[in-house]
C-alpha cells in the first residue's frame, strides 16, 4: 500500500491516536463493558424469544403476519 493513499493515512490516524491513548483505553473498556452486560446478559433475562415459543419451527412469519393483521386499527 502507497504511504500517500488516504486508506493508509486513515490507518496511520487512528493506529497512532489509539497507541498514545492513556485514560482513553480506560474508557473503551468501560465502553466495551457496557455493550457486553446489554447485548449479552440483559438479553438472556429480558427479552425471551416470544415467537421461539409460541410457534413451531418454519412457521414463525405466519406467526408474525397474524399478530400485525390483528392488531391494525380498522
Amino acid at each position: 500500500m502507497r504511504k500517500d493513499s488516504f486508506l493508509y493515512k486513515a490507518f496511520d490516524l487512528y493506529y497512532d491516536g489509539f497507541r498514545n491513548m492513556t485514560l482513553g483505553r480506560t474508557l473503551w473498556a468501560i465502553i466495551l463493558i457496557k455493550l457486553f452486560i446489554i447485548f449479552a446478559i440483559l438479553k438472556v433475562f429480558f427479552f425471551p424469544n416470544f415467537i421461539g415459543q409460541h410457534t413451531e419451527e418454519g412457521q414463525e412469519p405466519d406467526f408474525v403476519a397474524t399478530q400485525v393483521t390483528n392488531r391494525l386499527p380498522e
